[in-house]
């Protein structure tokens, strides 16, 4: 088992454990454990009873924080002609195919996010293999895909703060909803369009409970469950 330090140890009693805390009430109370001295990321990570191995239940999708994520998002843009035109006037932070694939191919990992034209997605989908993993890869589930006409579009949500979410192997989902610095109103209404979101998501082919387990924590924090009923009707 993990040793913890000092500082999580002295806030590690304020949270009951075996308590399925009110949203709001967890909201508050991951601030006040909260503990480290940078901007801590506030995550959301539900257990569900989604089957993975199941096509119909692979849930992926995007939502945008009304609250942003507090987060400086680098945007890569594989595009050219009319539609680099229109990307960099929107604020990508790297525009352009060749020179980036081969940059990519070499080691570069310097942005956060990337969107691509369908023109474009015949020259990068050698990057698969490098870009799927670490979850880069322009696709239309995500978003990120995308048509001239909406670029700008795109780029203004992804500033704002829309994040994508995707169940992983073992059916859960792990979901930004903030940083630290936030306030509890800002994270309250971020956990509200997740769980509208999700809930929303749920395949018709799940039975019984959808989410088994909601947990709020920041990056250095201990975990607070938040009470699932009461969540899922924000």
């Amino acid at each position: 088992m993990a040793k913890h330090g000092k500082k999580y140890n002295a806030v590690a009693p304020k949270v009951d454990r075996l308590k399925n805390y009110e949203p709001a009430e967890a909201v508050a109370l991951v601030k006040e454990c909260a503990f480290a001295q940078f901007n801590e990321s506030i995550d959301v990570h539900m257990n569900t009873n989604i089957d993975p191995r199941q096509a119909d239940q692979l849930i992926r999708g995007t939502v945008s924080l009304p609250a942003g994520t507090g987060k400086v998002v680098r945007i890569l843009a594989f595009c050219e002609g009319d539609a680099a035109r229109i990307a960099e006037e929107a604020g990508a932070d790297y525009v352009g195919i060749d020179e980036y694939l081969q940059k990519i191919q070499d080691g570069w990992f310097e942005f956060d996010v990337v969107i691509a034209v369908p023109q474009a997605m015949g020259k990068i989908g050698r990057l698969g293999r490098v870009l799927g993993p670490r979850g880069l890869m322009p696709t239309p589930k995500a978003g990120t895909v995308v048509q001239e006409d909406n670029i700008a579009d795109t780029i203004q949500q992804l500033r704002q703060g829309r994040v994508e979410y995707r169940v992983d192997r073992t059916g859960n989902l792990h979901i930004p909803v903030g940083r630290s610095a936030f306030t509890e109103e800002q994270l309250m209404d971020n956990l509200t369009a997740v769980m509208r979101a999700v809930v929303a998501a749920r395949p018709a082919s799940v039975k019984g409970n959808y989410i088994k387990r909601l947990t709020i924590t920041s990056t250095m924090g201990p975990g607070i469950r938040i009470d699932i009923a009461a969540a899922s009707a924000l």
